[in-house]
């Protein structure tokens, strides 16, 4: 285990980027456009053909840069250390700020897709939130199998003979290790006399078309760069000619970054909170301007237990969220006031210190706005902000308690959250045997060993490895990506998923990955709760998917057919994911 001691004073977040202490030095602006045969690229959209005559989307596109350096004039290279980058198209993640770089004159830049073989194999966990290599942001870390994927391409196809639009075959690109890291080189005539910007094209079609030509249906649907893979060494042969320069220019100085916001009611005196979490897990981005104190976290854990919070003090958050359902609860439907039964099931409320987007659509971007909801949900706790202040008001206690939390007795919809969020963001998973086997600590029993490695395993026959494929969305320390994902379930009760959120074609029928942790005390399964056993929702991921334009590409790269795991591979399954739950 690990304590993180969150030092409020200020809550100042500095980061410090290389090229700081160089009042003089120059900086580069470094951008990417993501193209298809030089047109900008568009996710999700079925429109893109290789030479092999297949139509195919991109639906996620992330990689991650590092090694920049410049040659100078005399041929020699500057190496600009500690520069990285993660890229994402999904996220408009496209470019990046090179900083301390000495004045002059330089002909071309270099840098390479994934990190060195160092920083490969360090403990993830060691990088602040907000880096580049931090797991908890870019998703790109392989968790127990060790070391980042490079680079991330997936999406679905139409083999030339195909013309119908649904249930189309997925692919899965995923280039790591470290003999597949690619270095790119990019002539680039550059005067660094004054700060520069570099702007390259990133052409997808370069991957199927290059060096070595890709043809999904020849050579395969998916790799993940084992040794040997004659498609990861093709993308790397591809990789490197994909790039190319579209322009440079001087750029206008960028304003520096705005220091954190200040923390709202910040009383003269408090109690930082010791919040410790496992020495495996990353560093999450917890709110500055909401810093966990004791007195907030206990103000906010008596709040997720008061009934007042429900229009007839019938129900609290603690009614739907109950420790021993791991923090859910054991209902198909949460049940709210009068009875009243709602259409999605209470997700498990602990590790939210990770997530970014909350409820199975994340229509809420932050745990304050999360709070809010149930309290005016009329088929939840049916009651006002206002009122529930003024209940709270009322009560003798809760006034001091707000006064030691927030610097005065005033109580308001917004205190009323920020305490809630304070105690939701301490909610951990407890340990578990996975972590006491982790530890050295206990051993797997023969069925639970064989159930881990097929979690671990991809299915790819053309490699001979035919795992179960659950890690894709599962995988790392906390058993999430906190992506959403269309995962093959019949649509029985009209629910669009993340549709409802964004409008977007693209996400019909997508919902959040939850958390393995703690899985056995959480039944009934799904957004719907319509598997009431482990064994069901194994069963439904080995052959009972249901085909649709949006069914994850790791997913839809399957057969049809399913994976046909045996009786004794499923049973192992089931037997593993009871090792995640505390005992």
């Amino acid at each position: 285990m690990r304590f993180i001691l969150l030092f409020l004073a200020g809550v100042a977040a500095w980061c410090l980027l290389p090229g700081n202490h160089h009042a003089r030095a120059s900086v580069l602006e470094f951008e990417v456009r993501h193209t298809f045969r030089g047109e900008p690229l568009l996710l999700d959209s079925l429109r893109y053909r290789n030479t092999a005559g297949e139509t195919l989307s991109v639906e996620r596109l992330s990689y991650l840069l590092s090694g920049f350096a410049l040659q100078r004039e005399d041929g020699g290279w500057t190496e600009l250390a500690d520069h990285f980058a993660w890229m994402d198209a999904a996220q408009h993640r496209t470019s990046v700020r090179l900083g301390g770089i000495p004045p002059g004159r330089y002909r071309a830049m270099r840098f390479h897709i994934g990190p060195d073989a160092a920083d490969n194999a360090a403990d993830p966990s060691r990088w602040p939130a907000a880096h580049p290599l931090n797991p908890n942001l870019n998703g790109l870390y392989w968790g127990w199998q060790g070391g980042y994927v490079f680079l991330a391409m997936e999406g679905h196809f139409r083999p030339p003979e195909s013309s119908a639009p649904a249930g189309l075959p997925g692919f899965a690109y995923h280039l790591a290790r470290d003999p597949y890291r690619t270095r790119v080189v990019l002539p680039a005539p550059l005067d660094l006399g004054h700060d520069t910007g570099v702007l390259a094209d990133f052409d997808l079609a370069a991957l199927f078309d290059g060096e070595r030509p890709l043809t999904l249906a020849r050579d395969g649907v998916a790799t993940h760069s084992r040794d040997g893979d004659p498609v990861a060494a093709a993308l790397a042969a591809n990789l490197s000619g994909a790039f190319h320069l579209r322009q440079c220019a001087p750029v206008v100085p960028t304003m520096p970054a705005s220091a954190a916001p200040p923390p709202l009611y910040l009383p003269a005196a408090f109690t930082p909170y010791r919040m410790v979490i496992d020495r495996h897990l990353p560093i999450p981005d917890l709110p500055r301007d909401n810093p966990l104190t004791e007195e907030r976290v206990a103000l906010g854990s008596r709040l997720f237990r008061e009934r007042a919070l429900s229009r007839d003090g019938s129900v609290s958050c603690a009614s739907c969220h109950r420790e021993a359902a791991g923090l859910s609860d054991s209902r198909r439907f949460s049940t709210g006031v009068d009875g009243r039964v709602g259409s999605r099931r209470a997700m498990g409320l602990f590790d939210l210190a990770w997530k970014t987007s909350y409820f199975w659509d994340g229509r809420a971007r932050s745990l304050r706005e999360q709070v809010r909801a149930p309290i005016e949900d009329h088929a939840e706790m049916d009651e006002t902000l206002e009122r529930v202040a003024a209940k709270l008001a009322a009560d003798p206690a809760y006034p001091a308690l707000f006064r030691a939390a927030f610097g005065e007795p005033e109580i308001t919809a917004e205190k009323l959250a920020l305490a809630l969020e304070n105690y939701l963001l301490t909610l951990t998973s407890p340990p578990a045997k996975f972590d006491r086997v982790l530890a050295g600590q206990a051993s797997f029993t023969e069925s639970e060993r064989r159930g881990f490695e097929l979690f671990v395993t991809e299915y790819e026959p053309r490699t001979g490895q035919r795992g179960a494929d659950c890690f894709h969305c599962h995988g790392g320390p906390l058993f999430t990506d906190h992506q959403f994902h269309n995962n093959g379930l019949s649509d029985e009760r009209g629910d669009a998923g993340r549709f409802r959120v964004t409008a977007l074609e693209a996400d019909r029928g997508k919902f959040a990955t939850p958390s393995l942790r703690n899985v056995a005390r959480r039944g009934p399964y799904m957004h719907d709760g319509r598997f009431g056993t482990l064994e069901e929702v194994v069963a439904h991921y080995d052959h009972a998917l249901t085909r649709s334009p949006t069914l994850d590409p790791n997913l839809a790269k399957h057969p049809e057919s399913g994976l046909h795991l045996s009786a004794e591979d499923q049973a192992a399954l089931v037997a593993f994911l009871k090792t995640l739950s505390s005992e």
